[in-house]
């Protein structure tokens, strides 16, 4: 008898404790009322594309659409949806490459931004690219076999005229 009570107490605590909570959340939550000019709203930045390119078959079939994007003074480089590359390369890289066209093989990785393992083989991914790299020192997204040192597939980027918002 005494250890039904003491859990309907329990429990009786806990949804006390629960809706304080909750009622302290909504209160906390509220917008600030349009007199309130102490409190500013910050906007997030819309993605906006600044570069893309349509990816070609270098060794494997490659398609899909490359982006360089830029959101929140940071950029990232998005495949999208439609992207797909062969399933065979078993250490796939996505780099960003000075040249247009990539070489087939590199002698000097050196030029090119990793910026880390393929994802996936298809579908849309995301990369974020560091702030210290110039996105528009680059001319294509290459999809790099490191195991092989052979180039998948890879994607010239053109400047995307007046800075399309996504």
């Amino acid at each position: 008898m005494k250890l039904a009570r003491f859990a309907i107490l329990g429990t009786a605590s806990l949804l006390v404790t629960t809706l304080s909570l909750s009622s302290y959340a909504v209160e906390t939550l509220k917008p600030a009322s349009a007199s309130n000019s102490s409190q500013t709203l910050v906007a997030n930045s819309q993605p906006m594309a600044v570069m893309s390119g349509n990816f070609m078959a270098a060794e494997k079939p490659t398609t899909g659409t490359a982006k360089i994007v830029r959101e929140n003074d940071h950029y990232y480089l998005e495949l999208d949806a439609a992207f797909s590359t062969s399933e065979q390369g078993p250490d796939l890289h996505v780099l960003l490459d000075p040249e247009e066209q990539p070489p087939q093989t590199y002698q000097n990785i050196n030029n090119a931004i990793n910026l880390g393992k393929l994802q996936n083989y298809n579908g849309s991914q995301r990369y974020p690219i560091p702030d210290a790299i110039n996105p528009s020192e680059f001319k294509s997204v290459v999809i790099w076999c490191r195991m092989a040192n052979a180039t998948f597939g890879y994607a010239p980027l053109r400047v995307v005229s007046n800075t399309s918002r996504l």
